[in-house]
């Protein structure tokens, strides 16, 4: 592809050779004179005076580089569309694989593909152009919509719904039972049914091995546009708002409310019972016990104020230097006080 043919497709300014030949994308230390790389974080222009790309996609504002450039107000996003456009993406040939398993019922969508050992069930509906991958199970009455992606071993439990354009990744659990017990007085556990629905909406991602649980009663709902890691953990009647984001082993607990555009960085937990409010971000490893408040930017555990944070932190290095400068502290405090038990009869007496 001509620099100036990529220039155009990724809206971005070419300052350089149009005629360059591009053959693919690759990172800014690793491209060679064929490839496209690009620079978002600052902490890498340096790179730019010794990349050997035949082209670099930057920001408005980056100094010039070595090689020829493709300026934008949004670098990342201009480097994924390239990245789109070399991609050897190969669409499955629709149809049913004979060694598929599906049920009479089924509402198929047009151009579907169904690969080998898929498992549809009863009173399910696939929706049009959708791939379902080798080993993934569709529950009965479940419904998948149009353009969706389910890749090997996904799994759609009975009754759950996915909207369209939805892609679940390897391995991924939706409508997998909620954790409900009720404690008898034997010790034993009393099994809750749970027997609700999870519902996807239009534009979601899920990420390889998450769970999404379903209620026994309500519904766990994650809304249009959320991007979730991998190995997430969803509890029965959570409810998550649009356009979240969601790392990797992040674990919220039921009946939780996660408001539209949270962000939650890996690991992090999030309590029962709560709301997180919109625009919430939470940094790695977080602990959430308590509500918070919109727009908010937490840390550590207790979540608090993440400037609260970086002040505990900052002291938490100096506790050994602080512990030793109390120790002498209380050394010379008790030798005054000893001083002070001798010397005082002394001043009684001179009184007298």
């Amino acid at each position: 592809m001509k620099l100036r043919d990529l220039a155009a497709r990724c809206d971005c300014r070419l300052e350089g050779d149009g005629n360059l030949d591009i053959t693919g994308v690759a990172g800014i230390e690793e491209a060679g004179p064929g490839d496209v790389t690009f620079v978002a974080n600052p902490r890498y222009l340096s790179a730019l005076h010794t990349t050997r790309a035949g082209a670099v996609i930057v920001s408005e504002e980056a100094p010039g580089a070595a090689c020829a450039m493709l300026r934008t107000s949004q670098p990342y996003l201009a480097f994924a569309k390239a990245v789109a456009l070399f991609a050897d993406i190969r669409r499955p040939p629709a149809g049913v694989d004979p060694l598929a398993s599906v049920a009479a019922d089924v509402e198929l969508g047009g151009d579907v593909s169904i690969a080998p050992f898929v498992s549809i069930g009863a009173g399910a509906r696939i929706g049009a152009r959708t791939i379902l991958c080798s080993h993934v199970s569709i529950g009965e009455g479940a419904s998948i919509g149009a353009d969706c992606i389910l890749h090997p071993h996904a799994s759609v439990r009975e009754r759950c719904v996915l909207g369209a354009r939805v892609i679940v990744q390897n391995g991924a659990v939706i409508g997998s039972d909620g954790f409900g017990f009720v404690p008898l007085e034997d010790g034993t556990h009393h099994k809750i049914p749970q027997t609700a629905r999870v519902v996807i909406e239009d534009d979601v991602e899920i990420g390889a091995n998450t769970t999404i649980d379903r209620p026994a009663v309500g519904e766990t709902r994650i809304a249009a546009g959320t991007k979730i890691d991998n190995l997430v953990q969803i509890a029965h009647g959570v409810k998550i708002g649009r356009n979240v984001m969601l790392a990797a082993q992040v674990g919220v607990a039921g009946s939780t409310t996660l408001e539209d555009d949270v962000v939650l960085a890996g690991q992090v937990g999030v309590a029962g019972h709560l709301t997180i409010g919109k625009g919430t971000r939470a940094t790695a490893q977080t602990g959430i016990p308590n509500s918070v408040a919109a727009g908010s930017f937490v840390s550590g555990y207790p979540a608090v104020a993440n400037r609260e944070w970086l002040k505990a932190s900052a002291l938490i290095r100096k506790l050994p230097e602080l512990k030793k400068r109390i120790a002498e502290l209380e050394r010379r405090i008790a030798s005054l006080e000893a001083q002070l038990a001798v010397t005082a009869p002394d001043r009684t007496r001179s009184r007298e």
